[in-house]
């Protein structure tokens, strides 16, 4: 790999925006936070201020520039997936707030068309499932529900983008409107086969084609930053939504590796290579990234509430001051006495799919303590996993290992208890920041400062391996009470 500069990375996620500033070698230098509040105007309704979003990352890149003693040679983009905007393209203004990738305001909409027969297609071109997580029914909701928005859209007078999208056209100065496969894959109007937007699609969910942005590569050079956003301009080299930007970080390039990355929610990936195979029930195929016009595939598990459900005991029950306590919380106990928290806020993800679903807490008894509730919101994200990874792995056993990040991954408890419950050793990369590092790195290879995926998979360092400790019987009554729990939780058939 060459020096030719330092690597920016704008990590655009659900609860903060970050950038991370990293050399050449992909280690971290610098990094700036800042957090944003979530909006809830109605239960299910999740929402996003846009232009909060937009003013973070212009703070935050900033700041980290600042401390840079080289030039930036590019910048990467990784951001939550899915979270629908609409804007106007006179101004970039938003005419509405983000429509958040956890909102389940069109679940009613998916239904009927599910009924409609409409899900075969979806999941035929996509490769995903016929659900509000996706951007479609979002884009379609706003387009109905704001005078004007419908016919405006069919003049050209709006843009729509997910949150790549958002930022590219802010960092261009309004310049260039597009986004790249991975992305566009998660729209559910992305035909993954044909690596194009699919007019049935488009047909079935009325959105008219003028809204779309250009699809690219995710190691691409999109344009560069317009005059006085930075005191000089820097290409926008990469981009890739969070969990395939995590892919890449954690250099999970060969078919058969597989990551998890539990943030807001939790997100397995599994490469495929170029075979985007026929996804199991409950499961989702979907890109893994694409480069020199190659796409390549994954099988992906999504987790609708992970640490989220540690951030919902803070900061609406009160129960912990600390996320970072809560390992130690969870060791004090020394079990959960049979209490098990289902996290289903915003219904169920994989392999369950069902948007109504809501939070369960049983088990409880007068001993039950705040701890018992931490170690079971710890322990709910290995048991989705579990269930999870047993729908991929379809009677395959367990993976060779998983390589985990996101920030419950640096709390030891929490690595060793999935890895007991899966019977797999799980592997925690030196470095954390995997999501940003792999938007640094896609932009870096763009660049050639890293010239194929042979080095960025030399760049990878271990951390921590955690091997399986527990024993048969303990683990298979653990698992007989989550799924208990989960029946209680799923809506009546």
């Amino acid at each position: 790999m060459s020096d030719q500069g330092h690597l920016l990375a704008i990590d655009q996620g659900t609860t903060s925006t970050r950038s991370l500033l990293f050399d050449a070698s992909g280690r971290l230098l610098a990094k700036a936070q800042r957090e944003f509040s979530q909006s809830y105007p109605r239960p299910g309704w999740v929402e996003h201020d846009p232009q909060t979003i937009w003013r973070d990352v212009l703070s935050t890149a900033r700041e980290v520039i600042a401390k840079a003693n080289s030039p930036v040679a590019a910048i990467g983009i990784a951001n939550q997936r899915e979270t629908t905007i609409v804007w106007d393209r006179a101004d970039g203004t938003p005419i509405y707030p983000a429509i958040v990738w956890q909102d389940r305001r069109t679940a009613a909409e998916c239904e009927q068309l599910r009924l409609d027969g409409a899900e075969a297609l979806v999941r035929a071109r996509t490769g995903l499932l016929l659900d509000p997580y996706f951007s479609a029914t979002k884009l379609a909701w706003i387009l109905d529900h704001l005078a004007c928005a419908r016919a405006r859209a069919e003049r050209g007078e709006l843009a729509f983008g997910t949150i790549d999208s958002f930022l590219l056209w802010h960092l261009t100065g309004g310049r260039v409107h597009a986004t790249d496969a991975t992305n566009a894959s998660r729209t559910m109007l992305f035909d993954i086969h044909r690596q194009c937007w699919d007019g049935d699609l488009l047909r079935l969910f009325n959105i008219p084609e003028a809204l779309l942005p250009e699809v690219f590569d995710n190691s691409f050079l999109y344009g560069v930053t317009a005059e006085g956003i930075f005191d000089t301009q820097i290409p926008v080299a990469g981009m890739a939504g969070d969990q395939h930007a995590a892919l890449a970080g954690q250099a999970c390039f060969d078919p058969g590796m597989a990551k998890a990355t539990f943030g807001t929610g939790c997100f397995f990936l599994l490469n495929t290579g170029q075979e985007a195979l026929p996804p199991a029930k409950g499961t989702l195929t979907t890109m893994a990234y694409r480069t020199g016009g190659r796409p390549v595939y994954a099988v992906e598990g999504s987790i609708f509430s992970a640490g989220a459900a540690l951030k919902w005991l803070r900061d609406r029950l009160g129960l912990i001051e600390d996320v970072s306590r809560t390992g130690a919380m969870a060791a004090e106990i020394g079990g959960n006495d049979g209490v098990y928290l289902v996290p289903a806020f915003t219904g169920l993800g994989a392999p369950y799919w069902d948007p109504n679903a809501r939070g369960l807490i049983c088990g409880l008894t007068l001993d039950t303590s705040p701890a018992h509730l931490v170690g079971a919101a710890l322990e709910s994200a290995a048991y989705q996993t579990l269930d999870l990874l047993g729908a991929i792995a379809c009677g395959g056993g367990p993976p060779r290992a998983l390589r985990v990040d996101g920030g419950m991954a640096g709390n030891d408890w929490f690595c060793q208890f999935p890895a007991d419950i899966i019977a797999a050793p799980v592997e925690r990369p030196a470095m954390l920041e995997a999501t940003a590092q792999g938007a640094a790195y896609l932009a870096g290879l763009t660049l050639g400062i890293f010239p194929d995926f042979a080095a960025i998979s030399a760049a990878w360092a271990g951390g921590a391996r955690f091997e399986p400790h527990m024993g048969a019987t303990e683990r298979e009554r653990l698992i007989a009470g989550w799924r208990d729990a989960v029946k209680r939780t799923l809506t009546p058939e």
